[in-house]
């Protein structure tokens, strides 16, 4: 493998490496012309040696460099002379400091070297594991401090997918484990939005397809975009700042967020976890629409819906205008014919409430005047004028009292006798028991 030094200068290859070359050979001055032999002899300059030691550091005692020196020039010289590589390797000792640095050791059989991927600068998806094979990208530096030589490792690569599938593994247990994939809080999409929020990238084609199908099926319906970064160190946190300026706004009725297809690192801050956490905490329905449609990510897992790409979200989120249009006309027809059937409902309805209305009122009028005949009759049965129709007549005394009992009569007494057709007077004579009152054999009335 040939490689480059920072100055530009091609070097031999790794395994034939010389940091320290020797230095050239000084060029020989040029021969002096010879003098005429009665020319004056110029003694030579003193030998370079008699003061080399003074001028160079650490070439003599008294000019002894400090151990910081000695380190930080073999910093220097070791970074000048290796440019970022990657290099593979067995995980061993694996230490995570409380600072978020990152410790280990990568060996192969034969070797090994002390690594360090500092928090601020590596873009690694999940801590390794020790005994895993990996290829580690960094820079070949010497730690001044110690003295020691150390790899510094910005990025990490597993074999196969093996940190990027353990940190989708654990980033989904987690939520999991706080209900946020669980089917039953899926929201459903509202049928007839009239204003759609994007979330991407101000200059991606997912804006460009949105909008497309947008204007094609309802063109109705406004599109209100939230921009944010959609890869890269920074793409994590512009898209959960935008989702919070989106809640906080809360006009929108469904929101798409995603971005057009790209590598697993450009799609990496959708399976950020502060990234889905906000997706999921959105007030308003979420369509995810990351990559293809090989492609999944945590957000189209805690999304309410997950569509392919962003066109197909658009169509998801919008319905075709022409459609509705033949819906409402379908509508009309039907509403038409259900008021008129409601109209002869309501008809036959009345005709038949007046009927019931007009029958019930005859049968209480017959009801009524059967009781009143009932009454009379009763009435007529107990009345004196049907017992004086009968050939009995009503004794008053001369104040006009009913006589009810013969005790109330005595001899000489004028009584006025009522009869069915009129009246006569009387005068009693004599007052008998009922005692002593007999049948008369002929007549067969009292006598």
């Amino acid at each position: 493998m040939s490689t480059r030094r920072r100055g530009g200068r091609p070097s031999q290859s790794l395994g034939e490496l010389e940091l320290f070359a020797a230095p050239p050979p000084p060029s020989r001055a040029a021969e002096p012309s010879r003098s005429p032999p009665s020319a004056r002899a110029v003694p030579p300059p003193p030998p370079r040696a008699a003061y080399v030691d003074e001028a160079i550091p650490g070439a003599s005692a008294a000019a002894a460099v400090s151990v910081m020196a000695l380190t930080a020039t073999a910093r220097d010289v070791l970074e000048g002379a290796f440019m970022p590589l990657w290099v593979r390797g067995e995980v061993s000792d694996f230490k995570a400091h409380r600072n978020g640095h990152w410790y280990f050791c990568l060996r192969d059989g034969d070797a090994q070297i002390r690594c360090v991927a500092w928090s601020r600068d590596r873009r690694i998806p999940a801590r390794p594991d020790d005994g895993m094979q990996v290829a580690a990208f960094g820079q070949l530096s010497v730690y001044p401090a110690r003295g020691e030589m150390q790899f510094s490792v910005t990025r990490m690569e597993a074999q196969g997918d093996g940190l990027y599938r353990k940190a989708l593994d654990i980033t989904r247990a987690r939520l999991e484990a706080d209900g946020l994939l669980d089917p039953r809080r899926k929201r459903p999409l509202p049928r007839y939005p009239r204003r759609i929020a994007v979330i991407t990238s101000r200059d991606g084609a997912a804006l460009r397809d949105i909008h497309a199908v947008v204007q094609r099926r309802c063109p109705a319906v406004d599109i209100v975009l939230v921009p944010a970064a959609v890869q890269g160190d920074t793409a994590p946190e512009s898209l959960c700042d935008a989702l919070d300026r989106l809640a906080r706004w809360q006009k929108a009725d469904v929101l798409i967020i995603g971005r057009g297809g790209g590598s697993r690192e450009d799609l990496w801050a959708f399976n950020d976890e502060r990234v889905a956490r906000a997706v999921a905490s959105c007030p308003m329905p979420t369509i995810s629409a990351v990559g293809h449609e090989i492609d999944m990510s945590i957000c189209d897992l805690v999304a309410d819906v997950r569509a392919p790409t962003p066109s197909a979200a658009a169509e998801a989120a919008v319905p075709v205008q022409a459609e509705l249009r033949e819906r409402l006309r379908a509508f009309a027809g039907l509403f038409a014919g259900l008021s008129t059937d409601h109209v002869a409902r309501a008809r036959l309805d009345a005709s038949d409430a007046v009927r019931r209305v007009s029958d019930g009122a005859v049968r209480h009028v017959d009801r009524r005047r059967q009781k009143v005949e009932s009454g009379a009759g009763r009435l007529n049965a107990v009345s004196p004028l049907a017992t004086l129709d009968r050939g009995y007549a009503i004794v008053r005394t001369e104040k006009g009292r009913t006589v009810r009992s013969v005790h109330a009569l005595r001899a000489g007494q004028e009584v006025e006798l009522v009869f069915r057709d009129g009246g006569a007077t009387a005068t009693i004579d004599g007052a008998a028991s009922p005692a002593l009152l007999t049948e008369s054999p002929e007549s067969g009335e009292p006598s």
